[in-house]
């Protein structure tokens, strides 16, 4: 550990108790907003390669009772957007099979299940997010009063001295600026994480509704034909 490793040290260690209660909450704050991030950027990038995958085997021209018997049988769980196929797929298949189910009571179904399916998978995605937003708009207002705090402490501890001077005071406002540079350190990646993750959130979403729009119209084709795989 070096001279500027052990000056930091100490000033965290001098400085007021409330003060460390802070630097304990902006530092435990950051351990989260990292493990969020770290959990959530694997979570989007499967995602949006298993879509890619579904795709591609969804628009080979193969046969989609096959295609849904495959997805249901997988024994590894389903998300995305073959969970939106799988459930509409579904709903589609066990109405078709009631006499009393009209064409459009048969998409409406089909469709609403899609709907439902898709309301899960974005829930899914933009779970904790609203935990990395929390903690990017509150930690430098944390930080912020924690600086004020250690300033305020520095000050009185001149209170009894006659003649204060740059070299008194200057530790005790040091350390209490360590305060605020904390609440930036948690702050800043968790509003980048969260700018970036709520955009491709949103590009999954417009994908889903998209395949949503195209699945609708191949089961709308599909729904005078005698069976539907």
């Amino acid at each position: 550990m070096n001279a500027t490793d052990q000056s930091f040290l100490k000033m965290i260690l001098d400085a007021s108790l409330l003060v460390q209660l802070v630097l304990a909450v902006l530092m435990s704050a950051s351990v989260v907003s990292w493990a969020i991030i770290i959990r959530k950027r694997a979570s989007l990038s499967a995602t949006r390669s298993a879509a890619e995958t579904f795709e591609t085997a969804f628009w080979s021209g193969g046969d989609l009772g096959a295609l849904y018997r495959s997805i249901e049988g997988r024994k590894a769980p389903v998300y995305g957007m073959e969970s939106i196929f799988e459930f509409g797929f579904r709903e589609f298949s066990r109405l078709r099979k009631q006499p009393a189910i009209d064409g459009p009571q048969l998409m409406e179904g089909a469709r609403r299940a899609m709907r439902v399916a898709q309301l899960r998978e974005i829930d899914r995605l933009e779970n904790n997010l609203e935990m990395l937003a929390t903690i990017g708009s509150i930690s430098p207002y944390v930080g912020l009063f924690g600086t004020v705090w250690g300033i305020m402490h520095a000050f009185r501890g001149l209170a009894n001295v006659q003649q204060a001077t740059l070299q008194m005071v200057a530790p005790g406002i040091a350390e209490a600026l360590i305060a605020t540079a904390i609440g930036l350190f948690a702050a800043i990646p968790a509003v980048v994480a969260y700018n970036r993750f709520s955009d491709q959130v949103s590009r999954l979403e417009l994908r889903f509704d998209t395949f949503v729009e195209e699945f609708t119209t191949i089961l709308q084709r599909n729904a005078t034909s005698p069976k539907a795989g």
